[in-house]
């Protein structure tokens, strides 16, 4: 079978590199800029933009879900964070960019210290440089880091059409896909009792509008889903909503049935996409809206205030209720994680009979989606997408963190080697994100190691017991404390949020050593430290976990919160040192495949059922661990 959502081309540009650049920077001196900034979001920030939005995938040949470019005269960088330090270097022709840290030395600290090199060098008499960029793909909060810039020197920020579009001759259209109703019984809660909820935190907040840019906001208030974005079920537009009046609904009508628009037309006003400007101009006049600057453009920004409205940044309302599932939401996601649970299981087994060097990422890629579908059918439901693109590494390729399998790199799964699938999939009452690191054949003594310091990390993060108030910062370490004792570490974050059918990699909340978010009942993160060796393999364990309701526990004065383990997949033995594990991380291992063996079991062919069995057997410190 073929994979229906996933192909295997390679979309990377890196070859066109210096040509693309050459005529950019023709288009530069032509509008007399310096510099010229390239996100990678679209202008709702989305971190998988349609195709039409990918510009800095176009013109450099990265195709991360998040990166940042800057091109000068004689300079270009693309910036990426630790999950892509190789793949960027793959993709781009590095004759032609160079390659920053997007954390340590964001783009605007690299632009200010430009300026600075070039000023001290070029001596020019006139010293103003002319930065252009595209308002409407820059946030609020991106303009005013690089605002900074102007204390120390002077520079002027230039909002044009965007450059890129000018120049990208095959680009595609925008995107029109079908808006669907999202079935009450996966979300839980009607869109008007929603909108009610939000026009009161409006009122309580002193506000007369709140501007909503987030079509994953959008789409959770009104309860609708949409198919703009890839492997993401949304659709593009915005949202004003009213303190005392109707709610605006920003998007085109051509992707509403006659059904959808009779519903969302009983929710709001529908206005075409495009009219979010000259509408926002009427609104703005002597009023106070409230928008995400980290998700609102600067060009809408400009709108509000030129019109006399006054901008206060505040966080998109609809966040935290997004995040914090419902009773429906989390019934959803976990009969989602059941049937997902079962396709991943038999993928796992068959992948174990297969020969060494007798298959490929493809082909495995292929068999997990077909198993996916299967099964989604047999337990009445429909696998609507993948998450996102498999990550298919084996070998050294499962050590690029967010490797994309193309038929150019496309490698066999050898003998005595490590396998990395990272996968999800898209369900309408849940969305589901997995990684196995599986062994194939005799794995190296000291990949299991590795991988034994990684689970370490990950029970660490399921046994976790926490009170209220703490962050994901204060939960980071826990997955890392193995690692670090052997001197190895990571360069990702432990875990994001997930969506309820909706984006993969969902907000506020996060384990990682930046996230100040507090973590809540509700919430469903995922749990997946690892570690990676240029050149050998990669390791991750990836499930998702639950943030369960806070109890008392004997003899303690605080209530605490902990989780629970949602995913449902055998870990593989044979990469596991059972002596170099504790006895509670040996009890929560067994006690974890036990759980996996009794839901999965019922759903499984015989030969399917045996393997689990081994699969599953429980480890002790005196016995050897046992082949899966």
């Amino acid at each position: 079978m073929q994979a229906r959502f996933q192909n295997f081309s390679d979309p990377s540009s890196g070859s066109q590199g210096a040509k693309r650049l050459s005529i950019l920077r023709r288009r530069m001196l032509e509008e007399d800029l310096d510099a010229w900034l390239v996100p990678h979001g679209d202008e709702h920030q989305n971190e998988y933009p349609p195709p039409h939005a990918w510009r800095l995938a176009w013109l450099t040949g990265f195709t991360g879900s998040a990166g940042y470019g800057i091109v000068t005269g004689d300079e270009a960088i693309v910036f990426v964070d630790g999950r892509y330090t190789s793949q960027v270097t793959r993709q781009i022709d590095t004759s032609q960019f160079g390659t920053s840290d997007l954390v340590k030395y964001p783009p605007h600290k690299w632009l200010e210290n430009w300026i600075s090199e070039k000023s001290e060098k070029d001596r020019r008499q006139d010293p103003e440089f002319r930065i252009g960029f595209d308002p409407w793909l820059t946030t609020l909060s991106a303009k005013k880091h690089f605002k900074k810039i102007t204390k120390n020197h002077q520079v002027s920020f230039v909002a044009t059409d965007n450059l890129i579009d000018r120049i990208w001759l095959d680009q595609p259209s925008p995107p029109v896909g079908p808006v669907s109703i999202q079935n009450q019984k996966y979300c839980g809660e009607l869109a008007i009792e929603k909108i009610k909820s939000i026009k009161h935190q409006l009122t309580e907040n002193g506000g007369d509008f709140c501007l909503l840019s987030d079509p994953a906001s959008i789409a959770w208030l009104f309860n609708i889903r949409g198919h703009d974005t890839p492997h993401t079920p949304l659709a593009l537009g915005y949202a004003v909503i009213h303190a005392k009046e109707y709610p605006q609904l920003f998007m085109d009508k051509q992707k509403m049935s006659r059904e959808v628009e009779a519903y969302l037309t009983q929710l709001a006003d529908l206005h075409p996409y495009s009219k979010i400007g000259g509408k926002l101009a009427k609104l703005a006049n002597n009023v106070k809206i409230h928008a995400d600057f980290s998700k609102t453009s600067v060009a809408l920004g400009d709108i509000v205030n030129s019109n006399n409205g006054k901008l206060v940044n505040s966080t998109d309302p609809v966040v935290l209720p997004r995040a914090i599932k419902n009773a429906s939401e989390i019934k959803g996601s976990r009969n989602a994680h059941l049937r997902d649970g079962v396709a991943v299981t038999k993928f796992l087994y068959w992948i174990d009979q297969q020969k060494p060097g007798s298959i490929d990422e493809i082909t495995a890629v292929n068999q997990l989606e077909l198993l996916r579908c299967t099964t989604a059918e047999k337990f009445q439901s429909e696998l609507k997408d993948i998450s996102f693109n498999t990550i298919s590494g084996a070998g050294a390729n499962g050590a690029v963190i967010h490797y994309r399998v193309t038929r150019k790199t496309n490698t066999l799964i050898s003998n005595n080697s490590l396998y990395l699938v990272d996968s999800g999939g898209q369900y309408e009452d849940g969305t589901t994100d997995i990684t196995r690191t599986i062994a194939v054949g005799t794995p190296p003594p000291l990949a299991v190691e590795d991988f034994t310091l990684v689970l370490k990390g990950h029970i660490a993060i399921a046994l976790a017991r926490f009170p209220e108030g703490t962050r994901g910062v204060d939960l980071d370490s826990f997955a890392r404390a193995s690692l670090w004792r052997h001197g190895r570490d990571f360069a990702h974050g432990t875990g994001h949020g997930i969506g309820s059918y909706l984006s993969v990699h969902e907000g506020p909340q996060s384990i990682s050593r930046r996230s100040q978010v507090e973590i809540k009942p509700g919430m469903i993160i995922s749990n997946e430290p690892g570690f990676y060796r240029e050149g050998q393999w990669g390791i991750r364990i990836e499930n998702l976990i639950l943030v369960k309701e806070p109890n008392e526990i004997d003899g303690g004065n605080v209530p605490v919160m902990g989780f629970e383990t949602l995913s449902l997949a055998p870990i593989d033995l044979r990469l596991i040192n059972p002596d170099l594990m504790n006895k509670s991380e040996l009890h929560w291992l067994n006690a974890y495949h036990g759980w996996v063996k009794r839901q999965l079991t019922p759903h499984l062919e015989e030969n399917e059922a045996k393997w689990l069995e081994t699969a599953t057997t429980p480890l002790t410190h005196e016995l050897p661990a046992a082949s899966a």
